[in-house]
């Protein structure tokens, strides 16, 4: 299936394993290009510490107003449906869904067509992307990924346009997802990458050579 052809949804999460999810970032890709976000802050489970706030400067008093973050179920579980999970670094946001619901319904399988799974994986993970596709640069975090190849000021124009007030800058969930999102599109449109398939996205999000072989057969443009 063509990168183009399946809605990706991009996911970043603010929290720890003591707070829960305080907020989250959805951007959803289709066809190329940014169809839909989503964010919004989430009621913390337990403290929100010092340390935590002075990164992602959530307020826990703020925080608790709102809905928790197990009010997302349904809108999570229709996202793995319709299209693969995408993140940068990805086991940390499969640990924080896994953390809150272990498995959604059964879903497609986006990696082996015809097939279908209970898991929120396999994700799409552009820092594992850009690590196969471009080795030996200094650094593979989001801002450095970002300033690497001149989008930042594509990030902070969709930042002003699409994320809360406050909230277009890095450790924010939607301005964060939107980084992962645009380095996914970047890729994307490079060449010779302009046909890849959502199975050899998929492969080559695996950490390790053994995953990925496990994980596909699948060439690029299949």
């Amino acid at each position: 299936m063509h990168w183009k052809d399946c809605a990706i949804h991009v996911v970043d999460f603010e929290g720890s394993r003591n707070s829960g999810v305080v907020e989250f970032g959805l951007v959803t890709l289709w066809d190329g290009e940014i169809a839909a976000c989503a964010t919004r802050l989430c009621r913390p489970r337990g403290e929100i510490t010092p340390q935590e706030r002075a990164q992602h400067g959530i307020v826990e008093d703020e925080a608790r107003l709102q809905e928790p973050f197990a009010a997302e179920w349904d809108r999570f579980v229709n996202l793995r449906k319709s299209g693969p999970m995408a993140a940068h670094h990805a086991m940390v946001e499969n640990g924080f869904l896994k953390a809150q619901w272990a498995y959604p319904p059964a879903s497609p399988d986006f990696l082996h067509e015809g097939r279908t799974l209970a898991d929120w994986g396999p994700w799409i993970d552009t820092r594992q992307l850009y690590a196969r596709v471009y080795p030996g640069l200094e650094g593979y975090g989001l801002s450095e990924l970002v300033g690497s190849f001149g989008l930042q000021e594509r990030l902070d124009t969709e930042a002003d346009r699409l994320c809360p007030e406050r909230r277009g800058k890095y450790h924010c969930a939607l301005y964060d997802a939107l980084a992962s999102a645009l380095l996914l599109l970047r890729l994307g449109g490079e060449e010779g990458f302009e046909n890849m398939s959502i199975p050899w996205l998929l492969t080559q999000s695996q950490a390790s050579g053994e995953k990925r072989q496990a994980a596909s057969q699948g060439g690029l443009f299949e």
